[in-house]
């Protein structure tokens, strides 16, 4: 029978519920055990598809198309595992379902209730999975306390009655916070929230109790005393300069030990050598690399999450320190202020995005990275924003435009897919997940990857537009990737650039850490000859 942990939340958002889920997950598979992991968000919404980065921060999306939690991302890059639209599950999804078997008259005459249609139909998506994994851990979104949460956690817990206590595990993450007044940490928010999670019927097993100050004795006894949580089972999740951290210092707390005495399964030895390794090599650095991450949603970073962990996965492959200068394109470019803001850097990324709003910002960075010989790497939206601008300004396609951001351009360069014209519903109905591409031999493409055919996840509506694919080629700019039918351009670059390329998919989102996506892993490696090209000599 296969194991459950749900990892549940106090005190506050934000704490890290993502990662610390992740960590566990790495611990255990790092034994041999075959994980899987779980988010089940208590928003109405079917997913965060259709939600602004500025309320959800980006959308990680699976091989089979599911538009998910950036939580999702933190899973994959810790585990190594291809997550599926199994991980992801939100109430929406879940009433959704209720409600049309309710239609159908799947319940027979019955009064459709929270307790049990509701419990029940999110115990099967927990359970769903059971049959292929060892030990399956689920992370619920929210705090305890947040009545949009309740049905998740009357679920788990009636999860405890079905498969029994050696089956079941239950972590919270809480937190201790320091007030620096009073030069002491307060252990009380941590205290009512699982007395808050007792009232609903949960005990927690282990606390994971983060802050920015290490426990003393005297702490971990008050917490162990006041939460009815063995002393040994709390766990002090102080602040740790890189996520990357966090499952060693789950480690050194014998994290992966309780689990296991808990479920009464093999402890075995933890392989960490290549996780260690990558923490090595992003700590022993030998010099520094500077990438500008250019969009309209900087103020929020965690938009562009996925590209961020990308970007230093490649620098630490190269045992470069990364610095990021986030520059939002929504500012006015005229020559001087691109000149102050990019002037310093050693590469430039335009990341994914949809609207009119920083366009013409992104356009001005791409001509400017294509004029100064900077690196560039344009992903999704980057790619089209790169393909008009060489448009307008080396083919003279004056006002040459994406029909999302003028329908009247009169050189419709990046167009509407033809699957999309008659597409009404927003939410779920991009081109979404894993799909192949042809790689051209000679390219820069075709170099990083070292092979022909690949697999990369996409999330767009527009696409290149091929009448103009003849124009553009007598130019200089060459098409380096294609879909296998030929129909769908994939990459383009410029050859006679150091580092020119742009990608219709999201490669950020088969990056790991110790396996850097190709794409990621040349770019930093151009950008460090850049800097190497323009440091002035000590």
């Amino acid at each position: 029978m296969a194991k459950y942990i749900f990892v549940v939340g106090g005190v506050l958002s934000s704490l890290g519920k993502g990662i610390a889920t992740a960590s566990i997950g790495l611990l255990l598979k790092s034994m041999g055990y075959k994980v899987v992991l779980q988010k089940f968000d208590p928003y109405l919404n079917v997913d965060p598809g259709t939600m602004s980065p500025f309320q959800h921060g980006e959308i990680f999306v699976t091989d089979d198309g599911a538009e998910t939690d950036l939580d999702l991302g933190h899973y994959e890059r810790f585990t190594d595992v291809s997550l599926t639209r199994h991980s992801s599950s939100s109430a929406g999804q879940v009433y959704e379902t209720v409600i049309q078997n309710e239609r159908r008259g799947v319940y027979q005459g019955k009064t459709v209730q929270v307790i049990p249609h509701i419990t029940d139909e999110i115990k099967h998506r927990i359970r769903a999975l059971e049959a292929d994994y060892d030990i399956i851990i689920t992370e619920i979104g929210g705090t305890v306390g947040d009545i949009e949460s309740l049905p998740f956690l009357e679920a788990v817990r009636q999860l405890r009655l079905d498969l029994g206590y050696k089956n079941t595990l239950y972590i919270m993450l809480t937190y201790v916070p320091y007030i620096k007044s009073a030069g002491e940490l307060k252990t009380k928010p941590s205290q009512h929230s699982a007395y808050k999670l007792r009232e609903i019927g949960i005990q927690p097993e282990i606390l994971l109790c983060r802050s920015e100050k290490p426990f003393g004795k005297e702490i971990y006894d008050k917490i162990a005393l006041f939460t009815n949580v063995p002393r040994e089972n709390v766990i002090n999740a102080i602040d740790v300069k890189s996520v990357y951290e966090c499952p060693i210092t789950f480690k050194n707390a014998n994290l992966h030990k309780l689990i296991c005495q808990h479920f009464e399964i093999e402890c075995r030895p933890l392989n960490l050598r290549s996780w260690n390794k990558f923490l090595t090599n992003s700590q022993d650095c030998v010099d520094k690399v500077t990438i500008a991450i250019c969009g309209k949603y900087v103020r929020h970073q965690d938009a562009y999450k996925s590209v961020e962990e990308a970007l230093v996965h490649s620098a630490a492959w190269h045992r470069l320190k990364l610095q990021i200068k986030w520059i939002d394109s929504e500012q006015n470019f005229k020559s001087a202020l691109l000149n102050r803001s990019l002037q310093d850097v050693d590469g430039i990324l335009i990341p994914g995005g949809f609207g009119v709003r920083g366009i013409e910002g992104k356009i001005a960075i791409a001509e400017y990275a294509r004029t100064h010989k900077i690196p560039y790497f344009g992903i999704c939206l980057g790619m089209q924003v790169a393909v008009i601008e060489f448009a307008r300004h080396i083919c003279h396609l004056k006002d040459a435009n994406s029909t999302e951001f003028d329908p009247k351009t009169p050189h419709p360069v990046i167009h509407l897919m033809e699957e999309q014209q008659y597409v009404e519903m927003v939410g779920g109905t991009m081109r979404l997940g894993a799909y192949s591409c042809k790689l051209k031999r000679g390219t820069l493409a075709r170099k990083a990857y070292g092979k022909v055919l690949i697999s990369e996840r996409h999330r767009h509506r527009y696409e290149f537009n091929n009448a103009y694919k003849e124009k553009l080629e007598s130019k200089g700019l060459t098409f380096s990737g294609f879909s296998p039918d030929g129909l769908l351009v994939e990459i383009i670059e410029l050859p006679a650039h150091p580092f020119y390329i742009g990608v219709q998919f999201h490669p950020e989102f088969k990056s790991r850490p110790n396996k850097p996506h190709p794409l990621f892993r040349e770019f930093i490696s151009a950008a460090y000859q850049y800097h190497q090209s323009h440091s002035t000599p000590v």
